[in-house]
């Protein structure tokens, strides 16, 4: 079978690799779609690990970083009772590891890190799963604190994840959609995925810089892991930040922030449950994850695929084995 491997930095290729059997609670899948985790496929193809002090290691494992797939079941391993030969089902959460990942024809992948989908879901429309179970858990954490129904809601940074994340906070009721990011292509598309306002941060008079006005945001989530994207929404919602992209650096939490109770809230865990609930807003309509994906290409153009991330021409790639 036909696989992506990253021989070293910056050199993806296809390689040809013996089709893997499932063991006992496992089944082997035929993969139909899977589409970039950007920011993972950037830095795996430019030698820096996504963990702060990582290492990244060459030959990187067959397959990887690839991991928001779907396709459907080709071979069952022994004991295997919840899926049969011929179901759809997409990965809910990362295998990662060491594990053949998924930009390869057939993947052999553990049950319990699959969920069944229906037939009716293009490849396009589900591949991404594992990335609403993710920011369904921050959305989790949000409403452990405060209801998010008719909340003003900030969404900073509209890759994947805020685009996502507009769509689950009008999922859930809120009652204005506030969404941030210099690049107005971003803007647009977030407006026609449900913001109902979508301004450039840069801009000093964007969205007034005072979290005790009435006008300001009652919940917010950040999508970008940047010091001065967490810093803004801080300075501008009442109740709850909640930080879904990875920190790299240290953001200041001061005296403006303390009084009143602004509650900072990092990453919680994946966990099956919140991708059951994204999976429900997929069939339900109310989260499209179609409209993420701005090409789709066959594996051997894989390096194409991410240097169309790199140059901010696409929001995801899927790509077809």
């Amino acid at each position: 079978m036909k696989a992506i491997q990253i021989i070293e930095k910056g050199l993806p290729e296809i390689v040809d690799l013996p089709q893997p059997s499932p063991g006992a609670g496992q089944v082997l899948i035929k993969v139909e779609g899977v589409a970039t985790c950007p920011h993972w496929d950037m830095h795996i193809m430019d030698g820096v690990s996504m963990v702060p002090g990582g290492k990244v290691e060459y030959p990187y494992t067959p397959g990887q970083p690839g991991h928001e797939a779907m396709g459907s079941v080709a071979e069952v391993g022994p004991g295997v009772e919840e899926f049969s030969e011929g179901d759809r089902v997409a990965f809910w959460q990362d295998q990662a590891g060491a594990t053949q990942g998924c930009y390869a024809e057939y993947v052999v992948a553990d049950t319990v890190n699959l969920l069944a989908i229906p037939g009716s879901l293009l490849p396009e429309e589900v591949a991404s799963l594992e990335l609403a179970m993710c920011v369904q858990v921050s959305f989790d954490q949000i409403a452990d604190i405060r209801d998010i129904e008719g909340s003003r809601f900030g969404v900073s940074g509209l890759g994947p994840a805020g685009l996502v994340a507009i769509q689950l906070a009008k999922a859930y009721g809120a009652a204005e959609v506030v969404a941030f990011d210099p690049l107005e292509s971003r803007r647009g598309l977030a407006q026609s995925l449900g913001a109902d306002r979508s301004l450039n941060p840069t801009r000093h008079d964007a969205f007034p810089n005072d979290r005790f006005t009435p006008e300001a945001l009652d919940l917010a989530i950040d999508c970008t892991g940047l010091p001065v994207s967490i810093e803004y929404l801080m300075d501008r919602t009442r109740d709850v930040v909640a930080l879904f992209g990875v920190l790299r650096e240290d953001a200041r939490f001061g005296f403006k922030h303390w009084c009143r109770a602004l509650h900072l809230v990092g990453y919680g865990a994946h966990n099956k449950g919140a991708a059951e609930k994204a999976l429900a807003q997929i069939v339900a309509g109310k989260l499209k994850l179609g409209p993420l994906i701005t090409q789709t290409l066959p594996l051997n153009r894989y390096a194409e695929g991410v240097e169309l991330l790199r140059q901010q021409k696409a929001i995801k790639v899927c790509f077809m084995p």
